[in-house]
């Protein structure tokens, strides 16, 4: 499990590391909000543990952003303040969880492993969910959304962006590809795949600036999600 820590003050940051450490939790951290908004669109947390008054970007803009791109990591919230307007704020911003300064570590520490548990449950509980950097698949409800947008897929371009992502980034061949969505009787040797591709690339990739669907020369297609 590894959980960022975003925290102004060198000396609570310090605190909060060490503690999360002895609790066996791998840990990373910073002390600006706009190194922590690349780090949360580079790399995946259990957790986040986020102060509202940070340098750079506040922790509201910050948490507000990051949901735009993940909706599933549990964020906690510190602050100094425990005006009533301030929780609404946070919870509006998409907080998980909200600790008032000063707190008991061995607090933080619970909340934590409550919120990575409960998380975990939720989504064993819904395989339906499939989630990659900032790329949201609900197989229920057949719907796709990328940085908090839906993006309207035609039932083949799914299928194909489904099996994708299943594999997790492992290459998927374009036999296996045509014989999962189209059965083992379609032309192997036609370009309607490659038609269907770029047709994903222009919708999932393109409008984001991302480049997401890879190709393998002589191999397949994988997708290249951090």
């Amino acid at each position: 499990m590894k959980v960022l820590i975003i925290e102004d003050d060198p000396t609570l940051n310090k605190n909060i590391n060490e503690a999360l450490k002895v609790e066996n939790l791998n840990t990373e951290y910073v002390f600006d909000g706009l190194l922590a908004d690349r780090m949360l669109r580079k790399n995946n947390y259990d957790c986040i543990i986020m102060d509202i008054n940070l340098p750079g970007k506040n922790g509201f803009d910050l948490c507000k952003e990051f949901r735009l791109h993940n909706a599933i990591t549990p964020v906690i919230m510190l602050t100094a303040f425990s005006e009533l307007e301030d929780k609404i704020q946070g919870f509006d911003c998409g907080a998980d969880d909200y600790l008032t300064k000063p707190f008991f570590m061995r607090e933080l520490t619970l909340r934590v492993h409550s919120l990575i548990k409960r998380n975990k449950q939720i989504h064993s509980t819904n395989p339906s969910i499939l989630v990659a950097d900032d790329l949201t698949i609900n197989d229920a409800q057949k719907k796709v959304h990328r940085q908090g947008k839906e993006i309207s897929l035609t039932p083949r371009e799914y299928q194909i962006l489904m099996k994708l992502m299943e594999k997790k980034g492992e290459i998927v061949s374009k036999p296996d590809l045509i014989k999962e969505i189209w059965g083992s009787t379609f032309d192997a040797n036609t370009n309607t795949i490659e038609v269907y591709v770029n047709f994903l690339r222009n919708k999932l990739d393109k409008p984001f600036g991302k480049n997401t669907i890879k190709t393998k020369v002589g191999f397949g297609y994988y997708l290249d999600l951090k």
